[in-house]
């Protein structure tokens, strides 16, 4: 019979270094969805290969497009609950684990999708569902921070996380380029690996799933299971549609006690997609307005992701000392600045030289972000809350692509897009100075510190 427990439990109160660790190599792992599947490789090879003589009046990017946008629909619908009840039940890391491993196995499943249009369907159904259940993981990992931090370090926690996702992404994507891509003809690669049937493209997707099976693994064995709580009454108990109706109380709840939560997630919502915006269009201002070489733009995406990882980690530390608000205020004022001057200057030069300032302050806010909501998040709700903030991020998403295009075509120039980001970015900030930062909690706490730690 599990035992209830009261919210508070379950926050990192004998977290290891070594916990941190696994906790972090989740996200060094993920990166092989996020970075080889969805931006650079995967959906690429869908639209520019196996898509690319499919009949019919509409493309496959469309196709790709709208495959995306139904995913995103249901995740808006489905994150919310779905954290819900992984924590009233006490199964936020079985929940992890589960999730992880259809990822996976989605992830494996697109060494399938040959070089023939065909194919193409097979490719985006495995890519929307996969997006799909990625994105319900994010819900468990992102809760279970509480359990590898304490309010001391939480900052570092996360930046430490964020980090690991870009370094993650970058040494599987220059594995990916070296070894599986590169080069010209019917081989490619160091490992002169066959282009045929897009045989080459497909082992990128398989090592991609290997990848993120074995760094998923620590995070499982390292960090305990959360016990059951009592902070939410009837959510473990309700079936699929009873869970909206808690959801519902839940934030008329919320509302009445501390609309800070609700306020942020509206705000974090609009800056969240302006700093999405930020690396969706980067490759395109790069070719089309700033003259960098298209064979130049990967160089540029791994000096970037170095770049927002470093300043995810620094600001990890400034994160603890005088809180995410201003974290996250401080980085996208920044950005506005930098993003104004963008707007002024030409050349390749130039873009590298502002455009790697722009990605420096990118990782400490979308950092920040999630350590925000941890800090106010009702201990024993994570999973919820953390489950609207993938919904709230969702339902604004259509902004700065919307605006970016709004302005191009405005003005006529590619150049104009950056101020459809600026925008999105101001309004973000905007939101955000309207809400109150998070309290300082004095109490004592054990935990990593990454400097005085228990042992393991």
């Amino acid at each position: 019979m599990s035992t209830e427990v009261v919210g508070g439990a379950g926050i990192g109160q004998a977290a290891t270094r070594r916990q941190v660790a696994a906790w972090g190599l989740w996200d060094w792992g993920s990166a092989a969805f996020n970075a080889v599947v969805v931006t650079f490789v995967f959906s690429v090879y869908l639209t520019d290969a196996v898509g690319d003589d499919l009949p019919g009046s509409i493309s496959a990017s469309t196709w790709l497009g709208w495959s995306l946008g139904i995913a995103g629909f249901f995740i808006a619908v489905l994150a919310p609950v779905s954290g819900q009840r992984f924590d009233a039940a006490g199964r936020r890391k079985r929940s992890l684990a589960v999730l992880t491993f259809f990822t996976v196995a989605a992830m494996a499943g697109m060494f399938f999708v040959v070089d023939d249009y065909h194919y193409l369907w097979l490719g985006l159904v495995l890519l929307g569902v996969g997006s799909v259940i990625f994105e319900l993981a994010g819900v468990p990992y992102n809760a279970m921070m509480r359990q590898v931090s304490t309010p001391e370090n939480i900052g570092r926690v996360s930046g430490f996380g964020w980090a690991m996702g870009y370094f993650g992404g970058i040494v599987l994507l220059l594995v990916c380029y070296f070894g599986f891509i590169a080069g010209d003809g019917d081989t490619r690669g160091l490992l002169g690996l066959s282009t045929d049937g897009g045989l080459n493209i497909r082992l990128v997707a398989l090592l991609a799933a290997v990848w993120f099976l074995v760094f998923a693994i620590p995070v499982l064995l390292a960090v305990p299971e959360v016990p059951r709580t009592a902070a939410d009454p009837g959510a473990a108990k309700a079936g699929f549609v009873e869970s909206y109706r808690v959801l519902w109380r839940d934030l008329k709840e919320l509302w009445a006690a501390d609309r800070r939560t609700v306020w942020f997630l509206v705000a974090s919502a609009l800056f969240r997609d302006g700093l999405a915006g930020v690396f969706t269009f980067g490759a395109v201002l790069a070719v089309n307005v700033y003259g960098m070489a298209s064979d130049s733009v990967l160089l540029f995406g791994v000096a970037a992701n170095v770049v927002a990882a470093l300043g995810a980690i620094v600001a990890g530390r400034f994160d603890d000392r005088i809180g995410p608000k201003v974290v996250i205020a401080g980085s996208l004022i920044a950005m506005l600045v930098v993003g104004t001057v963008l707007l002024a200057v030409s050349g390749t030069l130039m873009f590298w030289i502002f455009g790697l300032l722009l990605c420096l302050f990118v990782g400490p806010a979308q950092s920040s972000s999630r350590t925000f909501l941890a800090r106010i998040t009702p201990p024993g709700r994570e999973g919820q809350l953390f489950g609207l903030y993938a919904t709230t991020g969702r339902a604004v998403s259509f902004l700065a692509p919307t605006l970016f295009g709004f302005f191009a075509w405005w003005f006529g120039a590619d150049r104009a897009g950056i101020v459809g980001l600026l925008v999105v970015l101001g309004i973000g900030l905007a939101a955000l100075l309207m809400v109150r930062p998070p309290e300082r909690d004095p109490g004592p706490r054990t935990g990593p510190n990454f400097t005085s730690v228990q042992s393991d």
